[in-house]
């Protein structure tokens, strides 16, 4: 029992090697770019007060969408925060412990809890983004960049989406395409309530790609160790 935390560490190159190439050159470049792109513009975008281009945005969204449809995306990010997501969280989560899942159980929850760490415990407190001026729902409040709206829908409903549609072929693109239509009104509600820039929200969508690449490729490398097979 002793020896094992070396087993552990003699493994851990090969695990490092392992992941690398679940993840893709593609995917590992992207997510480098992006660190970079994030360390180099985010304290400058976190100083601009004003950003001409965000604002820019928010008033070409204002006066695009009709009021009708503004009431509609306003219920749509409450039904998006933390309240409601959660209840969603824990039916996913209870059904894939219903049917036994519990590898892809322990991916779920190593990926939400994971990007909330990430989004709200580091980067909006070391970015220190204000929020743009005149929100349309008073409960708004913290810190802007990134979006952690963007960033956790990114990482959950698509997450769920190819744990659940690996053992439900069937399921595969009604489940994906509900979940991007979904996603894309979570994105537009948060623009036209003022909640974010959409430089935020292309930070945030970034950020939950690479988490999401991240969580994947260790999920296959598991199921490759362990021999394990989906169950259709």
């Amino acid at each position: 029992m002793k020896a094992r935390p070396f087993s552990l560490l003699a493994r851990f190159p090969a695990l490092l090697r392992d992941w690398l190439r679940a993840l893709g050159w593609a995917r590992l470049a992207f997510a480098t770019l992006f660190a970079v792109a994030m360390a180099g513009f985010g304290p400058q975008l976190a100083e601009v007060r004003h950003p001409p281009f965000d604002e820019s945005v928010l008033t070409w969204v204002h006066e695009h969408i009709p009021p009708a449809f503004g009431r509609f995306l306003l219920l749509v990010y409450q039904a998006s925060g933390v309240h409601v997501t959660v209840v969603l969280v824990l039916a996913v989560l209870g059904f894939l412990t219903w049917r036994r899942l519990w590898p892809e159980l322990v991916c779920l929850v190593i990926g939400t809890g994971g990007i909330l760490l990430i989004v709200d415990r580091w980067l909006k407190p070391l970015f220190d983004r204000r929020r743009p001026s005149d929100r349309l729902l008073e409960d708004i409040s913290g810190r802007s960049f990134p979006s952690g709206h963007a960033a956790g829908s990114v990482v959950f409903y698509f997450l769920a989406c190819t744990l659940i549609s690996a053992h439900y072929p069937h399921l595969r693109r009604p489940l994906y395409l509900a979940s991007a239509c979904w996603v894309a009104l979570v994105w537009l509600s948060t623009l036209y309530c003022r909640a974010h820039w959409l430089t935020d929200l292309a930070a945030g969508a970034g950020l939950g790609f690479v988490w999401l690449s991240f969580c994947l490729a260790g999920f296959s490398v598991w199921e490759a160790r362990s021999g394990r097979r989906h169950r259709a």
